[in-house]
Parts: C-alpha cells; structure tokens; sequence
C-alpha cells in the first residue's frame, strides 16, 4: 500500500479534475420532494378515509356500467359518467388530503374541478361552470402557491393553518350577508328558481375558497354549511354519484374543522 502514499499532490488533483461529476437538478430536488409529500400524504389516510373512496369509487363504477349497459336518452352520456368516475375519486382525494392541510390536495383539485366543469357545460349549467371556471379554478392555483411557501415545520407536506380574529369574523360574516343580496338580485333578475338559497350557497362557498387561499382554519364552518345544503338538494334532485360525493365531503369537512382546528394550536405567531 505505500506506492499510494507517493501519489502526489498535483496527480491527486489532476484526477479529481477529470472526475465526471454528477449534478442533480433543483427541479430533480422538488419533484422527488413533491413525490415523498405525495407518498407521506397517502400513508396518512384512516381506514374510514379509504372506505368511502371504496364506496365512492363502487356508486361511480356502478353509474358509469349502467350508462354503458343500458343507456337512456335523458340520463347521462356514457363518457360523461368516465369524467364524473375521475371528478369523484379525485375530489374525494382532495378533500381527505386538504382536511388534514396536505399541499398534495391541489393536483387532485385541479383535475376535479376541470372535469366537473365539462359535466356542468354539458347540462347547460353555466352558472356554475363560471363559477368554477372563473373562481374555484383560479383560487385552487393561487392556494397552491401559497399554501407551499408556508409549510409546516414539523411535516413538510403540510400547510400552517391560521386564526381569524373576533373583528375578522364580524368582517367575513357582513361579506357574505351583502354579498347574497347582491347575487339574489342578480339571480332573481335572470329568473332563478331559488335564489336565496343559490344566492347564499354561491356567496358561502367563494368565502370559503377565499379562506382557504389564506389558511383560515374558519374556511371548514363555511364547507358545512355549503355541504349541508348540496346533500339536501341531491336528495331532492336524487343523483347517486352527486349525493355519496358530497356525504363524503359533509364528513371531511366536520373532520377537517377538528383537524385544523388543532393544527393552528402549533402556528402560535398566526402567519
């Protein structure tokens, strides 16, 4: 071994120069962090939480069989019920991922709310094709974005959830209230058949959406109110895929009310 001891300094760092060296990109750092968060995310859910993706993903197949089965002329289209299988289990990932303040929520956001919006400009419900086009989509970029730059010191694939304060409470409860005024007389002008309750649905629901882009805890008191009425009004209309979805959603949300609620306790500087 002590013919190695003679190597010399020069040779030593001629062959360091000449070494390849192999570099790995930020981008190869984020997505392979972006993957563990995904991964981690996934590990997190309950056995309750993988039930009703069972159920959901067994009412959806079964709509989307029927349609293909034994199609009928005022019912869905065949490939509709192919997106509204995607919309539920993706949005039934959302909303498991973002009750516990999981970043991951957003991909599955994303792709939910674009394939809902084909389902509602099929059905000529522009109305709310708008609103998820113009509001929901955008907000679920922007709370993408924002939610990453405030992760959680402790669990990195998760956001810090925030308070609003007593006088901000007073300010969001007078937002909604002017704001189902202002679209109950736009709704009524245009011949709404419910335009209280659509009116105040609609108004809740952007409030909540607004919450959520600013980590407020509050947001998941506005998703059950929201969630409360679309299970009633699936009932009434008596949409399968609809109704299980947003049973789903009625849970998560009361489940995602005691998640975050804990979640600000570690955020003690509320940013």
């Amino acid at each position: 071994m002590k013919h190695l001891e003679m190597i010399s300094h020069q040779e030593l760092f001629a062959a360091q120069d000449t070494a390849p060296l192999v570099r790995v990109s930020n981008s190869d750092d984020t997505r392979i962090d972006k993957l563990k968060n995904l991964k981690t995310s996934f590990k997190s859910m309950t056995w309750y939480e993988w039930v009703m993706v069972a159920i959901m993903i067994f009412i959806a197949g079964l709509s989307m069989y029927n349609a293909f089965a034994h199609p009928t002329p005022d019912g869905n289209p065949a490939w509709l019920t192919v997106l509204n299988f995607i919309s539920a289990v993706c949005g039934c990932f959302c909303i498991f991922f973002c009750a516990k303040a999981s970043i991951s929520n957003f991909a599955f956001g994303l792709i939910n709310t674009i394939v809902y919006a084909i389902y509602l400009w099929y059905w000529k419900i522009y109305g709310t094709f708008a609103l998820e086009m113009l509001v929901y989509l955008p907000f679920n970029i922007g709370s993408w974005i924002a939610w990453s730059k405030h992760r959680d010191e402790t669990q990195l694939e998760l956001t810090k959830a925030k308070k609003l304060d007593i006088y901000q409470d007073v300010i969001v409860g007078c937002i909604i209230v002017i704001s189902t005024v202002i679209y109950h007389f736009i709704l009524e002008r245009i011949g709404g058949t419910t335009p209280w309750l659509d009116a105040a649905t609609v108004a809740i629901g952007i409030i909540a959406t607004a919450l959520e882009l600013m980590r407020f805890r509050e947001q998941y008191v506005l998703w059950i109110i929201t969630d409360v009425v679309a299970v009633a009004m699936y009932i009434q209309h008596f949409d399968p895929v609809y109704l299980t979805k947003k049973s789903i959603y009625l849970i998560m949300a009361i489940v995602g009310l005691y998640n975050w609620w804990k979640l600000q306790k570690r955020n003690v500087t509320n940013e």
